[in-house]
């Protein structure tokens, strides 16, 4: 059985269409500090994370230095994983050189470029949810090459599903 963060979480808020450079920065960094532990730790420590991260603002962010680094390392608020603490400043930072290549909205355009042709069906279970896809696995590379890291293909996948570029609801989920 679901805790009632997590049911609220599922129906209100994953698999919705999230835009926006910061709201995919967020995003990004959560799935990233999720990866090997239960997203139901991340959720509840959110929060602390928008404290701990500036809520997620990019320039903020791309500022930290070694103080920042100590700071976060001793946040029981969020965490304490000394390589996913650099892989969101790092990732800040190359936040920042897309958008002044590109301009503003270039990680919300770059993410959506990866969205695929709605057709999927369904699935029936959770054995039927990939880990990853190839439009995953492109959006992973597309971002190394654009310089974030902590950016794997299931990483990826996992962003594109809590932001909504997939719904992959099971048939009959209340939320599909």
């Amino acid at each position: 059985m679901s805790t009632p963060d997590y049911v609220t979480y599922h129906d209100d808020e994953w698999g919705r269409a999230v835009h926006g450079d910061v709201a995919l920065f967020e995003r990004l960094t959560l799935e990233a500090f999720q990866s090997g532990l239960s997203w139901l730790t991340i959720l509840r420590k959110r929060d602390g994370f928008r404290a701990a991260f500036a809520g997620f603002d990019p320039a903020v962010v791309a500022a930290f230095g070694p103080d920042d680094e100590a700071r976060l390392m001793q946040d029981t608020g969020i965490v304490r994983n000394r390589a996913k603490v650099a892989a969101a400043i790092t990732n800040a930072r190359a936040l920042l050189a897309l958008q002044d290549a590109d301009g503003d909205g270039a990680l919300d355009r770059l993410i959506w470029s990866f969205a695929p042709a709605d057709g999927r069906p369904a699935p029936a279970s959770l054995a039927d949810v990939p880990a990853t896809t190839p439009e995953s696995v492109a959006l992973a590379k597309a971002l190394k090459r654009a310089g974030f890291v902590f950016v794997g293909p299931t990483t990826a996948y996992a962003a594109m599903q809590a932001c909504g570029l997939v719904n992959d609801h099971l048939a009959g989920c209340v939320a599909r």
